[in-house]
């Protein structure tokens, strides 16, 4: 389990956009999106970085990971 801090989400589109992004590197994952939190919980086995990328490519830039 992964949990991010991402910015720039604001909006039902935004959450559904993080959601898109991470589910197109691994479609199981299980996502979780914070908005008033600015949280992320990802459940995957897929490693971090690629997640992290996809977020950011997905114009959400990601500020933290625990």
């Amino acid at each position: 389990m992964y949990q991010l801090q991402v910015e720039n989400m604001s909006c039902g589109h935004c959450v559904g956009a993080v959601i898109k992004a991470v589910q197109a590197i691994d479609a199981a994952a299980k996502v979780e999106v914070d908005l008033a939190g600015k949280t992320v919980k990802i459940d995957s086995a897929t490693p971090l970085a690629p997640l992290k990328s996809a977020i950011a490519d997905a114009g959400y830039p990601v500020v933290g990971a625990a």
